[in-house]
């Protein structure tokens, strides 16, 4: 018996059929290569970003924990082991730093000395950010532009005229001259942050406020300032921590009677005369105590201090 042929059709069906079934796993053979390769390229990015951010703590953290566990360390102790762990709390280092090292007055004169130039930063600032950012008239470009090339000005290059000025108007060696000084250092950036912020403030709120019979002012203390408090706090961290930290000015405007030094300069000449004693625990302990304000700050407001830097982003 001669066998039949196979229709034509019946043979495209098993061909298109054989080539499908082919083609189906060669397709889902590349699709998971495609998978395998973009989840193996993820895993070494994160090993390689977490290693990074493990070696930047190590780096930004690893000096600050010794100098704090040397800090409790006796100073014939850390001579013979520069890098051991402390085998006893001694706390005379600190009580040393404290009363002969004088830090406690160096630091209850840059707290004083904050207190008043913290103060008028951000009063100045808030209200030249209102007026730049709220209102027009002319001239508001420019004015805006100039708080901006302050920020670019280096502090070094108005250090002679600085002088002069202070000593034509008696404030030098002053707290009172030293305060000027520091709100007019930090003035244009704290404007310049501000005027941004106040600009994502919605109007309807002062419009509302104006139109009750509110005043400007009160407008702008009772209104307008309690919003933008996210942004208030943040650039008030950052003042804080240029100011507390600040040497340059000090040294140039405040530096004939060291009764009046600020803790910047007193930490310098601890190092001078501790280095000289050789009592390296009162050195350390001093270093200690300068660090503890500004790691509390943070601290406490590292929350208000990331809204702060995205409102303005997030609105």
């Amino acid at each position: 018996m001669s066998a039949e042929p196979m229709p034509t059709d019946a043979v495209t069906d098993q061909q298109t059929a054989s080539a499908t079934s082919g083609s189906e796993p060669a397709a889902g053979r590349r699709a998971a290569g495609r998978k395998d390769g973009g989840t193996g390229e993820r895993g070494a990015l994160n090993v390689f970003s977490h290693a990074f951010l493990i070696a930047w703590v190590v780096m930004a953290a690893g000096p600050l924990i010794w100098v704090a566990m040397t800090a409790f360390r006796p100073t014939a102790d850390f001579l013979n082991d520069p890098m051991g762990l402390p085998t006893s709390i001694h706390w005379q280092n600190f009580a040393n730093a404290w009363t002969e090292a004088k830090i406690g007055r160096y630091a209850f004169n840059s707290l004083v000395i904050l207190a008043g130039s913290l103060t008028g930063t951000m009063l100045l600032g808030s209200m030249a950010a209102y007026v730049i950012a709220r209102f027009t008239f002319p001239g508001n470009r420019f004015i805006f532009l100039l708080f901006a090339g302050g920020m670019m000005f280096p502090v070094i290059l108005a250090l002679i005229p600085l002088f002069t000025i202070m000593d034509n108007m008696s404030l030098l060696d002053t707290r009172p001259g030293l305060i000027i000084a520091y709100i007019a250092y930090s003035l244009p950036f704290t404007t310049f942050f501000l005027t941004s912020f106040f600009r994502t403030l919605p109007s309807g709120v002062q419009e509302a406020a104006m139109i009750d019979g509110a005043s400007h002012t009160r407008t702008f203390f009772q209104v307008m300032l309690p919003m933008a408090k996210p942004g208030l706090v943040s650039i008030g961290i950052f003042n804080f921590l240029g100011q507390w930290n600040q040497y340059l000015l000090p040294l140039l405007l405040n530096n004939e009677d060291e009764n009046n030094y600020v803790l910047p300069q007193g930490l310098a000449a601890l190092t001078v005369s501790q280095g000289y004693a050789g009592d390296w625990g009162a050195l350390f302990a001093g270093l200690t105590i300068a660090m503890v304000p500004v790691l509390v700050v943070y601290a406490v407001f590292q929350r208000q201090v990331q809204a702060g830097l995205t409102a303005g982003a997030l609105k």
